[in-house]
């Protein structure tokens, strides 16, 4: 299995099987002298995916294009028989495959021009709950959330870091444990600590060091989130999740001023433990939050964690 790009004709791809898997093996090679642009990782998991498919055994070439720029055109869904790929372009990855049907909605993510607008499409019962086959391929789909880990740990060499869910998990944890407060809605807190990176599942966790400038990490995120909301069919979860995530996005009530918070204070509570556990000095995680809270409960927790360190730290 392979993807490989056209020159001559801009951005095509063919997806390419072969009847036997020593030719699908011998193919992948071939493709790949071609310069094929994705990894052996990706082509491993495409193989994998398509003989758990039992797709056609048959030689299959499927060819998707489009003549708009990767940058406007960041997934991209090939569809091969009961087979659904969604690729990632610009970042080189298979990011999804479902096996039953195609991915509900347009090719296109950017938000801007997809055919599946906000991804509020109504399924059957109108939306009120997900089919098993779309809540099951949304959940697969969130499966990278428990395996990615969060790039600055990573960054600094932190063996065994934290994964993306870890982080949401824990702030969730914030969320339950706070006290009441005037005005907060406690439970929205806890889903929106859930959901508050869930696009990430796609595009992955994008930090300051990639130079990737703020709009666009927002565009990238939002494309990902619509099409998340499309693979579990739409309807009034979907809706939920998205206007979880938007206001977290834009910091637009008390319950994501509060949520923003919890993001702060569970980075600098993890870069405490992370010091403690490997001797390392991660001023850096502390430095960037510094006069960042918005509310007294994130100040106050924040402040406790500044105690320990410097208690620790013999200051």
């Amino acid at each position: 299995v392979g993807l490989q790009r056209n020159r001559n004709k801009g951005p095509n791809f063919s997806l390419c099987f072969s009847p036997t898997l020593k030719k699908r093996k011998e193919n992948i090679d071939k493709i790949e002298r071609n310069q094929t642009i994705f990894s052996p990782k990706f082509k491993n998991l495409c193989l994998a995916t398509m003989m758990a498919a039992k797709a056609n055994p048959n030689s299959l070439f499927l060819s998707s294009s489009s003549s708009t720029h990767y940058s406007s055109f960041p997934f991209h869904q090939i569809s091969l028989k009961k087979v659904s790929f969604l690729v990632d372009f610009q970042c080189r990855k298979l990011v999804f495959a479902c096996s039953k049907k195609p991915i509900p909605g347009s090719v296109n993510l950017d938000p801007s021009i997809s055919n599946s607008g906000s991804g509020s499409s109504k399924n059957d019962s109108d939306g009120a709950s997900s089919s098993p086959s779309n809540a099951i391929d949304f959940l697969t789909l969130c499966h990278s959330l428990k395996t990615t880990k969060r790039k600055g740990w990573v960054n600094h060499a932190i063996k065994g870091s934290e994964s993306i869910a870890d982080h949401m998990y824990r702030m969730s944890l914030m969320a339950l444990i706070v006290g009441d407060l005037p005005g907060v809605n406690r439970e929205r807190c806890i889903k929106m600590a859930i959901v508050h990176d869930i696009a990430e599942a796609i595009v992955g966790d994008i930090t300051p060091s990639d130079g990737v400038p703020k709009a666009e990490k927002s565009r990238l995120e939002q494309a990902a989130l619509t099409e998340m909301c499309n693979v579990l069919g739409g309807g009034m979860r979907a809706e939920e999740i998205k206007e979880l995530w938007q206001e977290y996005e834009n910091n637009a009530s008390l319950e994501a001023n509060l949520v923003k918070d919890f993001d702060k204070v569970e980075m600098i509570l993890q870069a405490l433990e992370y010091e403690s556990e490997h001797g390392k000095v991660l001023d850096e995680f502390f430095l960037s939050t510094a006069g960042k809270f918005q509310t007294e409960i994130g100040k106050s927790w924040a402040a406790e964690i500044h105690l320990r360190r410097n208690s620790r730290l013999g200051n």
